[in-house]
């Protein structure tokens, strides 16, 4: 605690000031916590300060608010942004907010497997059989408005769980995110489709994301969509996957927030996603002096693609939002390029989708997301 109080004086983080008889008073408490490494050891006793935020009120605490010794000065805040503030040398980084990181001659693993058996022991899914997949081919979730409600709280809380776990789990991004459109009413059905990815994780505890150690840096990205494939509103499933040289760096799976009346708009709109994505990498890339001209994006839709090259398409989809025909405007200022894939090659299909087994492992492999010792 005490050297808690010697950091906040060191770094001069606040100003002591009278406090203004208007103004709430918001109170402090003590958060202690043990720091934990890969393999669950202590390597740390750690005490801090914190503001009890929950006390305050919109639009009345929001402008100014105070703790009972001090102001928190916003200019001062913001050099910890700098390296004005004192940093602690550990040694080679191996464990951040949850993420175990292995540094090898090859190149960077990236897991979450003592986060996946925490959560395993904490839901009760430690025992049972595994399966090879995430979500069954034969089975459609929807509403299931007759079925039987399970607890709400605890559906959530898998969830949230399961959400924190794909940054490192892109293999379950789709089967999560399917299961997280039911939390406002889950039934029984949706929580067996959740345990079932809890089964699929138990088998696969120890995979993670391998980032390999080369020269390529160039940047591209695979669209692909499920149209129609939500029972309850015809709604198609956006995904995609954006790579920098052989490494996954970025993927997404979503509903879109319109009914497609084709598959060629259903695809056209989720290449204007991995468009957007693409673009934003770009300019960040940008500021680490690296330029890049002609993106492609891999599609395996000919229409789609079609839309995107040729003007003359444009009278026939007119009824598709506007804001996604700036793919169209990119492509003609060579920012992107729409370029076809078979669709055994399309690794996006992961992200929209229930797979079989054997292209659900074939795609993983090719995602570098593989056992990590």
């Amino acid at each position: 605690m005490q050297e808690e109080l010697n950091q906040f004086e060191r770094n001069d983080v606040w100003e002591l000031v009278p406090c203004p008889p208007s103004q709430t008073i918001i109170g402090t408490k003590w958060v202690f916590r043990n720091k934990l490494d890969d393999q669950g050891n202590i390597v740390r006793n750690k005490a801090r300060l914190v503001a009890q935020g929950y006390c305050q009120e919109k639009c009345i605490d929001y402008d100014e608010t105070f703790a009972p010794i001090a102001r928190l000065e916003a200019i001062r805040i913001l050099l910890a942004y700098s390296c004005e503030f004192e940093m602690s040398m550990m040694g080679e980084l191996n464990f951040f907010l949850g993420l175990q990181i292995k540094q090898c001659q090859e190149g960077i693993y990236i897991s979450q497997s003592k986060y996946t058996k925490e959560l395993l022991k904490k839901f009760g899914i430690e025992e049972g059989r595994t399966v090879s997949t995430p979500m069954a081919t034969n089975v459609k979730i929807d509403k299931d408005e007759k079925g039987k409600s399970v607890d709400e709280s605890k559906y959530r809380g898998m969830i949230g769980s399961l959400l924190y776990l794909t940054a490192s789990r892109p293999d379950i991004l789709h089967a999560v995110c399917l299961c997280a459109r039911f939390q406002s009413n889950p039934k029984e059905s949706h929580l067996s489709a959740v345990k079932r990815i809890f089964r699929y994780l138990k088998g696969t505890i120890q995979y993670g994301l391998f980032y390999p150690k080369n020269e390529n840096f160039s940047l591209k990205g695979y669209s692909d969509s499920d149209y129609a494939g939500n029972i309850d509103d015809r709604k198609s499933t956006s995904g995609s996957c954006q790579f920098l040289g052989d490494c996954l760096v970025s993927w997404f799976s979503k509903k879109q927030n319109c009914v497609s009346l084709s598959t060629a708009e259903a695809e056209y709109i989720s290449a204007a996603f991995c468009c957007t994505q693409l673009l934003w990498m770009k300019q960040t890339l940008a500021d680490y002096k690296c330029s890049f001209e002609n993106v492609p994006i891999f599609c395996d839709n000919i229409s789609a693609i079609n839309i995107a090259q040729n003007p003359v398409h444009h009278n026939r989809t007119k009824h598709i939002e506007i804001r996604h025909h700036f793919l169209r405007d990119c492509v003609s200022k060579r920012k992107i390029e729409i370029s076809f894939v078979p669709s055994q090659d399309q690794l996006a299909d992961i992200f929209t989708k229930p797979l079989t087994s054997e292209t659900f492992a074939s795609i993983r492999a090719r995602l570098d997301i593989m056992h990590i010792e």
